[in-house]
Order: C-alpha cells, then sequence, then structure tokens
C-alpha cells in the first residue's frame, strides 16, 4: 500500500508539499500540484483521513440529524447545508431520527462515533434537558427548528407561534369565523406551537376554539385526507381549514374536489411552509413561508464562525414567519 512518502518520492516534492495538495492549500503552482496529483493517481494513494483527523484534531467532517429525507422540506435544508460547508472543503454525514427519541438518540451516537467536528441536529423527540447535556459535551452542537432558552444562542428556528397566528387571523380578517384546524403530530414542537398561534388569533377575533374543529395529522399528504374526511363526516359547519403545512393541504383539498366542494368557493385553505408546489397547484396556496432552506444555510454559517473561527460571517438564529397571499382563501359566501 503507497504512503505519502512513497507519493512525494514519485512527484519528486517534499512531504510538506504533498500535504498542502491534499490539503487544497492555494500555495502551491499549478505544475507541481499536477505532478503531486499524478503520483497519487498513479500509485493509486488516498490520504487517510483518520489519521489526517488525529493529527489536526479536526475531521472536517458535520454530522447532520434529520427526522427524514423523503418530502419538499428537509432536501432544501440540507442542500444549504452542504453547500455552505462544502464550499470551506467540509463534508456532511447524515443520519435519521424519525422523530423517535430512542432513534434520535442512536443516530446522535452514531455521527459522534464518526468524529465528526460539530452536529446539527434537527430533532423533535429527545427532550430539552438531553439536548442542553449534549450541549456541553465535547462536540459543539446547533439545533434548527428548535429554541431552547438555556441554549438560545445555538438556536435557529422559526417563530412557529406567530406563523400559527398569522395563517389563522388571515381567514379571521376576510370574515371566517367557523375555521377548522388541522395540526401536525403534537408530540412535535413546532406543531404545538403554530397551534397556540392559531388560538391566539381566534381568542383576538373572539371566535372561540372549538377542540371538534381540530383535527391532529402527520405533516404528510395521506394525513391531510384523513383529516378532512374526518372533518367533512363530522358534519360541523365550517368554511375554512387551516392545515399546519402545505402537504396536508394537498392532501385534504383532494378530498374536497372528489365530493364535488369548491376551493374557495365553498371552502378556503391555509397552508403552512410554502413548498414549491404550492404556487403551481390550482387554485395557488396562501401559505406561510418557512424558510428552511435558510436556516439550513445558517446552522452551517454557524458552524463555521463559532468552531471554525470565521468570525466575519453574520449569522442570524431567529426568523420571521411572513404570509404568502395566493388565491386559496376569500370571503365566506363570496362563490
Amino acid at each position: 500500500m503507497a504512503t505519502i512518502y512513497d507519493v512525494a518520492e514519485r512527484a519528486g516534492v517534499s512531504l510538506a508539499t504533498v500535504s498542502r495538495v491534499m490539503n487544497k492549500n492555494t500555495n502551491v503552482g499549478e505544475k507541481t500540484k499536477q505532478k503531486v496529483l499524478a503520483a497519487m493517481a498513479e500509485l493509486d494513494y488516498r490520504p487517510n483521513t483518520f489519521a489526517q483527523s488525529l493529527a489536526s484534531n479536526s475531521s472536517n467532517s458535520i454530522g447532520v440529524l434529520v427526522s427524514q429525507l423523503d418530502g419538499p422540506y428537509y432536501g432544501p435544508m440540507m442542500a444549504e447545508i452542504e453547500s455552505a460547508l462544502r464550499a470551506t472543503n467540509k463534508h456532511v454525514i447524515i443520519a435519521v431520527g424519525h422523530s423517535v427519541a430512542e432513534q434520535e438518540i442512536d443516530s446522535v451516537e452514531f455521527l459522534l462515533g464518526r468524529g465528526c467536528d460539530a452536529l446539527i441536529l434537527d430533532v423533535e423527540a429527545v427532550s430539552d434537558e438531553y439536548l442542553i447535556e449534549l450541549s456541553q459535551g465535547a462536540t459543539p452542537i446547533v439545533l434548527i427548528n428548535r429554541y431552547i432558552s438555556d441554549i438560545s444562542d445555538r438556536c435557529i428556528y422559526l417563530d412557529n407561534e406567530l406563523g400559527g397566528y398569522l395563517a389563522t387571523r388571515h381567514v379571521l380578517e376576510l370574515g371566517h369565523r367557523d375555521i377548522a384546524y388541522v395540526s401536525g403530530p403534537k408530540r412535535k414542537h413546532d406543531a404545538v406551537e403554530r397551534l397556540e398561534g392559531h388560538k391566539k388569533a381566534l381568542a383576538e377575533f373572539d371566535v372561540p376554539y372549538k377542540a371538534s374543529l381540530c383535527v391532529e395529522g402527520d405533516y404528510k399528504e395521506d394525513g391531510g385526507v384523513v383529516a378532512m374526511e374526518q372533518l367533512l363526516d363530522s358534519a360541523q359547519r365550517f368554511t375554512a381549514v387551516v392545515c399546519a403545512n402545505d402537504q396536508m393541504v394537498s392532501g385534504a383539498i383532494s378530498v374536497c374536489l372528489e365530493r364535488g366542494l369548491k376551493v374557495p368557493g365553498d371552502l378556503s385553505f391555509v397552508g403552512y411552509d410554502n413548498i414549491p408546489f404550492a404556487r403551481y397547484i390550482s387554485p395557488k396556496l396562501t401559505t406561510v413561508n418557512n424558510p428552511i432552506h435558510e436556516m439550513g444555510k445558517m446552522a452551517a454559517l454557524w458552524l463555521l464562525k463559532n468552531i471554525y473561527k470565521n468570525d466575519q460571517l453574520e449569522v442570524t438564529n431567529v426568523f420571521v414567519p411572513e404570509l404568502v397571499v395566493r388565491g386559496s382563501a376569500r370571503r365566506p359566501g363570496n362563490k
């Protein structure tokens, strides 16, 4: 097996020069760089990254733990994380927690065992206490879409309560008073916060919150289907539906269309997240913008600034949701 010494001898350069080429140091001439790369190829030499990390006390790898890999929500977030880190020659190792505490903890342990320099965590099931204790360990962490006051400086998050409030306030301002709500899973922090925002808007307009008009969904299209069928079969009166994410809206609207209801003529809808399809369906979806891709980027920049000491970077910790008004909600009775 070839070593770095063999590469240096074959290329006719010093060990330091080979090391600079492997570390993508710009202080190497192009001709010398190509000689080193050619020698590495001829010898089929690959750097031992584990040995490098022991020597430098840095693996240049970041662990990223997300709740799931499917759907339109997490892809943009992970793309921004990877892009920001790769631009500085850092690489990501991805694990999935599936919103189950045991699996989230297992994935954290997996990433720690891989010698990651730091962890970016999108976790929903583990406790605040676990994360606070984890933050005191040797491996730095930063959280996405989660706020914990004791480690607020490590949290990159959206004001989800405000987002839930804006969604419901919109239909209230249009004149709706009978409003159904499809929540996310109530074990998830963001789902609870969005529901609190919904209740806050109702209270502001002196509209009683009716638990019978609130159905728990699962943040997926099928969950929107089940929730909408349950609401319609209950024979309760409602003229608007606020859903805790856009994916459930798509399932809910499909049920309405199958039953001959018009959107927004018979029922108005407001979603949450502003994922790409929201502006392409008919009618185009009124929703709350959730800049998850920007939060992913900020989590990466937080690490680059605080762990890799790039002090020139500006990091935003708190994001403010915005209502995006399109065509899926109108005044009640306005066919």
